[in-house]
């Protein structure tokens, strides 16, 4: 019972920095690591798609009914993002993302610089792009986001916000809800292969579902009150995370 109870409270703080700026990772796939040393890694990563799936998913209904979202270009978006994801996990199983985690703490670093640097970035919304052009760069993200979800995973949400600011001229907030939709779809996809392999604890899940949803409503709200710099502040923060935890799995593990 102690370890369900410690489960579903990291699975609620993580569904709180998932709604926020994506990250949640971060908080529940260690506290299921050292909570079940014992499990095979795959069992413990699909556990873990399947409670973080409903947070995602209600996080985007949320949004949805708060944030006008250019629903033409993210559904589009959504399904490339699935599609990449299976790919990613299907690349996996032949090629090793070694290389990736090495790569990996530079990239972050270069987007948590790039973010400083610009203080005027993600502040505005004001989206560069309508119609096909904004069809066709969404899906892009959504294809190459979801792949490297597949592949490998830290990150997934930050990236997909980080990326919808750059290229597509959203704010943060906007960003964020967009987010949501496409790490909806990359979960659901992980969450098929990992159930289809067995890999998934489901009476386990579903607790650590429960509050992550009551996460992701608290997550959702604060960002909806506060606003795009809180939801910027956050991003830093989680990055920033996200560098240290990555260059200690890369370098010092």
């Amino acid at each position: 019972m102690l370890d369900l109870v410690t489960v579903a409270l990291a699975s609620l703080l993580a569904g709180f920095i998932d709604a926020v700026v994506g990250g949640g990772g971060l908080i529940l796939v260690p506290a299921l690591f050292s909570v079940y040393p014992q499990a095979t890694p795959a069992t413990l990563f699909g556990t873990n798609k399947g409670a973080a799936i409903w947070g995602t998913a209600w996080a985007t209904k949320q949004y949805a009914a708060r944030v006008t979202l250019p629903w033409h270009a993210l559904l589009p978006a959504a399904a490339a993002a699935l599609l990449g994801s299976f790919g990613g996990a299907w690349t996996v199983t032949l090629v090793s993302p070694e290389g990736l985690r090495k790569l990996l703490p530079l990239i972050l670093g270069a987007v948590l610089l790039y973010t400083l640097a610009r203080k005027d970035l993600g502040r505005e919304h004001a989206p560069r792009f309508s119609g096909r052009t904004e069809v066709l760069l969404a899906s892009l993200i959504g294809a190459v986001i979801g792949f490297y979800d597949g592949f490998f995973g830290p990150g997934t949400g930050s990236f997909f916000v980080f990326l919808f600011v750059r290229l597509l001229g959203f704010d943060f907030l906007h960003a964020s809800a967009s987010a949501k939709l496409l790490n909806t779809a990359t979960n659901a996809a992980a969450l098929l292969l990992f159930a289809m392999k067995g890999h998934v604890w489901w009476q386990i899940a579903a607790v650590m579902a429960v509050t992550n949803v009551i996460g992701s409503l608290l997550g959702t709200r604060m960002a909806l009150a506060r606003g795009t710099g809180f939801v910027r502040g956050m991003f830093v923060l989680v990055v920033g995370a996200l560098i240290l935890k990555t260059s200690y799995d890369a370098f010092l593990r």
